[in-house]
């Protein structure tokens, strides 16, 4: 989703999440019981992948993925704290115990599966390029255009394995893609397609649509948590609680299902290619 796919740098542990704009981070014990006997769970976010997870205008976290951990902890009947921090020190802090889990968009992927373990999906991601209306592009035609991408995710994969010949330009922070794509600096930008969708809705990008179909890489996201680790089952079960009794549901359309439609003729919201039901990208 940024909704993102991280290529893993397994000799350095250079493994995350996307980035954010303010950073928490803790060495508190976590995963351990408090006096109330309720497990404590430390959830892992980054604070700049709008509507996902970002920071509000009085700096409190918010966001699909905030209201889906706080549900799922309720479920649980866990005591969870969710903070944000880098997206590059995500799965490193997972590793070394500063954190229980991560919700920030990430994507399952076999590098990724090899060093830590996801839950069952809970949102499906496709990506999009986007550039200036009025420009008829299509992902095949970037040889030679500068695309911008958030590092490590899997828009940069994407281009660097079937678009060899574009400029591929990487950023820290999403945001940065949508900056210097609307100061001319660089000419598209591949994103998953809900931030996207969000961008194109605000008044920076405004002259920007988004070029083509949604680009479907079977890019699902998961809650990542340590190997082996039970916290796997619990979440599992909770989401499949959730999915149930229709709390699910409300979330996804709280969040999803009024993304404007007049950005490109061939999208029409996020609900066409997101099945709130059961999570499966419906095909076009």
């Amino acid at each position: 989703m940024k909704i993102k796919y991280l290529a893993i740098a397994l000799t350095t542990l250079a493994l995350s999440a996307c980035g954010g704009d303010k950073s928490t981070s803790t060495d508190a014990t976590v995963a351990t019981d408090d006096t109330n006997n309720n497990k404590k769970v430390l959830i892992a976010t980054e604070s700049s992948f709008k509507p996902f997870s970002y920071l509000d205008n009085t700096g409190n976290l918010v966001g699909f993925e905030i209201d889906l951990a706080n549900a799922l902890c309720t479920q649980m009947g866990a005591d969870c704290d969710i903070v944000a921090q880098d997206w590059d020190i995500l799965i490193p802090s997972l590793q070394t115990n500063k954190s229980d889990a991560i919700m920030a968009g990430m994507s399952i992927t076999k590098e990724r599966l090899e060093v830590v373990d996801f839950s069952d999906a809970y949102f499906n991601n496709r990506l999009v390029l986007v550039g200036k209306k009025g420009d008829n592009i299509t992902i095949n035609d970037l040889a030679g255009k500068t695309v911008g991408v958030q590092q490590t995710t899997v828009s940069g994969e994407y281009l660097a394995k079937h678009q060899p010949d574009a400029i591929i330009k990487a950023y820290d922070k999403q945001d940065k893609v949508h900056l210097d794509l609307s100061a001319g600096r660089i000419d598209y930008m591949l994103a998953d397609f809900v931030p996207a969708f969000d961008w194109l809705a605000t008044d920076a990008g405004a002259n920007f649509e988004i070029k083509g179909k949604p680009i479907d890489i079977n890019d699902k996201v998961g809650i990542a948590v340590r190997k082996n680790d039970a916290l796997k089952d619990e979440f599992n079960t909770a989401l499949a609680h959730l999915k149930a009794n229709g709390k699910y549901d409300e979330l996804m359309a709280k969040y999803f299902a009024n993304t404007p439609s007049d950005k490109t003729p061939d999208i029409q919201t996020v609900s066409d290619f997101v099945d709130t039901s059961n999570n499966t990208a419906k095909n076009n």
